[in-house]
């Protein structure tokens, strides 16, 4: 696949239903999930000349996608329900744990050279 072809692959799939899924309704209510969508990606090409004949070509593409959350309409009223990462809190809390450990231990041995 050369680089070009990649691209247009890569266009085709980055479109508004990756942050938007598809609408789910049940009992008048209707939820619409959406997602953080990010991507990336590079290419490449190359040829030597000289002693050595060689050629080259690369490429690569990535899509991320992660929930945010939920659109719900009710009644004909659109109300926004976040998703919640409870991995992302409970990693939050170890680092801040972490800094509090090395804080207080930077001001324990300061006090013990002082005595």
């Amino acid at each position: 696949m050369d680089v070009m072809e990649m691209l247009e692959k890569a266009r085709d799939a980055a479109t508004v239903r990756l942050a938007f899924g598809e609408p789910i309704t049940c009992d008048g209510v209707t939820v619409i999930p959406a997602a953080r969508v990010g991507g990336g990606g590079g290419g490449g090409r190359g040829r030597k000349d000289g002693v050595q004949s060689g050629e080259g070509s690369g490429g690569g593409f990535g899509v991320g996608v992660t929930p945010t959350g939920v659109f719900v309409i009710r009644d004909g009223a659109v109300r926004w329900h976040p998703a919640i990462d409870y991995n992302m809190i409970i990693l939050g809390g170890h680092v801040v744990a972490v800094v509090a450990l090395l804080t207080v231990r930077t001001i324990v041995r300061k006090r013990a050279r002082r005595s």
